[in-house]
């Protein structure tokens, strides 16, 4: 065995680069600390396929080529992605911030969504930061039922196209709030609403699940990793999957980062501290994984929760079929939150709608079979196509001890999941859109199920919110990480990617681990000094 003072050292290594471990490498690339990057997957080839709705959906070409197992054993390919940026290639770029009630303990349908060990107040600051940063979009006050903000989006939000005004139109006529949705992308406009000619976006239909080869979307690697890498004290080793993570002979701090290189070479590291950003699933292996005489249930473990209490939303991709024809390209420039809390009829949280990227012919040519009688069969898919109109309807997911990511004895990954965890609230709020459609110029019985994944093979797949298998909170007997995202068990293991939430609201996760990895980074800096 190499011994530990004779491998290459750094101020800090940092697993993954996602919207977790990307945003702290950013922060930290000026301080001059020796920054090791660690990413499992390589740059994403740039080429035509990139906006090819067969090759992203139907044939999965990006899509990770492994295989999880359920709870029963069988398999499932997860909707995972491996290149420089993680899974922000491939998001929308829907930044939301949670709602500040979403910090408190929150009673739904089916239990309790608890509180958090830090407030709304305590991470804003973050958020604003985070959302400059990452260019978002927006528009605050639009949304009442958003939390303060201590500064104005940087970037004005992007205009609805006519379909879409006229959708904002009638729900404000229904007496509805609609709001601009937040959204990263490098666009500029004019005063119609239009690209300009020096604008790096284009308003095209591509910017939902695929990713972007004109570097418009706001993902990870465009705006934190890049940047990163071009201060002398930062580098990065691509096509580095961490094996494990070693301990000194106390136990008290992680001596060593192994790992598995191209070719199949073993390569060890040591830092002072080490940051785990792997996704919520591959964090929680890792610290199991990772077990040994002095934590025999893995890595962060004496309080038995690593690996439990996995969310993923409750989410429903929905195609309604317009009237009249809705040409609209880009469509993702619309929210409604207000049922996100409650309604008139339901005292539990229903949860929030968001327009998708629009619906093509190919998409719905592979949905077809499920669709077998619910569309009038003389409309052909590219008319079809052209009247559609997306929402995505998001509801919130309850941290449950049994949503759990284990290992098999071979190191592959089990998640044993309810699916049916918290749906009430979500086929209400179904049943409200539903109900509105002939108000929003809508046929009224032409509310379509759409997968942006058409390659899942079910619904334990959709693991692109996945979050909560190493909570963070003041409780060691109940969390593994304090309220820095440093484990209790140890003196140098941070964790920031969206396995620290104790719950997951019923927005997108993104902006969230983006804030929280800069409030993580400001405490790194001042312990490194």
């Amino acid at each position: 065995m190499v011994a530990v003072d004779t491998l290459p050292s750094y101020d800090v290594i940092v697993i993954g680069t996602g919207a977790g471990g990307g945003t702290l490498a950013h922060r930290l690339a000026p301080s001059g600390k020796r920054v090791l990057i660690l990413e499992r997957g390589d740059y994403l080839p740039r080429e035509r396929d990139n906006w090819d709705s067969t090759a992203v959906f139907v044939r999965a070409k990006y899509r990770a080529p492994e295989f999880w197992l359920d709870r029963d054993g069988r398999e499932f390919p997860p909707e995972v992605n491996y290149y420089v940026g993680g899974n922000t290639k491939f998001f929308g770029a829907a930044l939301f911030r949670l709602r500040p009630e979403d910090f408190g303990e929150l009673r739904h349908h089916d239990g309790v969504s608890p509180a958090w060990p830090i407030d709304y107040r305590d991470l804003e600051p973050y958020y604003t930061r985070a959302e400059h940063l990452y260019r978002v979009h927006g528009r605050h006050g639009e949304d009442p039922w958003e939390g303060p903000s201590s500064a104005q989006y940087a970037f004005p939000p992007v205009e609805h196209e006519p379909r879409i005004q006229q959708l904002s139109d009638d729900l404000e006529r229904r007496g509805l709030h609609p709001f601009h949705l937040p959204i990263g992308v490098d666009l500029t406009q004019d005063d119609r609403g239009r690209a300009t000619h020096s604008s790096v976006c284009i308003r095209c239909d591509r910017v939902d699940g695929f990713p972007c080869p004109v570097r418009a979307k706001s993902d990870a690697q465009v705006i934190c990793v890049d940047p990163a890498l071009r201060h002398p004290n930062v580098e990065m080793i691509t096509g580095a999957r961490v094996t494990r993570l070693e301990t000194d002979p106390a136990g008290r701090s992680v001596s060593t980062v192994a790992a598995r290189l191209p070719g199949g070479q073993e390569a060890r590291f040591a830092a002072d501290i080490v940051v785990v950003a792997c996704g919520a699933v591959n964090s929680a292996a890792l610290l199991l994984a990772s077990a040994d005489d002095r934590h025999p249930h893995g890595l962060a473990n004496s309080s038995g929760v690593v690996g439990r209490h996995y969310m993923r939303h409750n989410n429903l991709a929905l195609m309604a079929v317009s009237k009249e024809p809705n040409d609209t390209r880009f469509q993702k420039t619309l929210a409604l939150h207000d049922w996100y809390l409650g309604a008139d009829d339901w005292e539990y949280p229903l949860g929030g709608i968001q327009m998708l990227g629009k619906s093509d012919a190919e998409q719905i040519r592979a949905q077809a079979p499920r669709w077998a009688g619910t569309v009038t069969p003389d409309m052909p898919f590219e008319v079809l196509a052209r009247h559609a109109v997306d929402f995505w309807l998001c509801g919130e997911d309850l941290p449950r001890a049994d949503n759990r990511v284990t290992l098999e004895d071979d190191g592959r990954i089990r998640l044993t999941l309810d699916e049916r965890n918290n749906t009430a609230g979500l086929q209400r709020l179904r049943h409200r859109l539903q109900h509105l459609l002939g108000h929003l110029g809508m046929h009224e019985h032409h509310l379509l199920s759409r997968s942006i994944y058409l390659h899942k093979g079910m619904p334990i797949g959709a693991t692109a919110h996945q979050a909560g298998t190493v909570r963070f909170g003041t409780d060691p007997a109940s969390s593994a990480l304090d309220v820095h995202c440093k484990a209790h068990d140890l003196d140098n293991l941070y964790v920031v990617d969206t396995s620290f939430f104790p719950s997951i609201g019923a927005v997108n996760p993104s902006l969230t681990a983006m804030a929280n990895a800069l409030r993580v980074g400001d405490h790194l800096l001042e312990r490194l000094g």
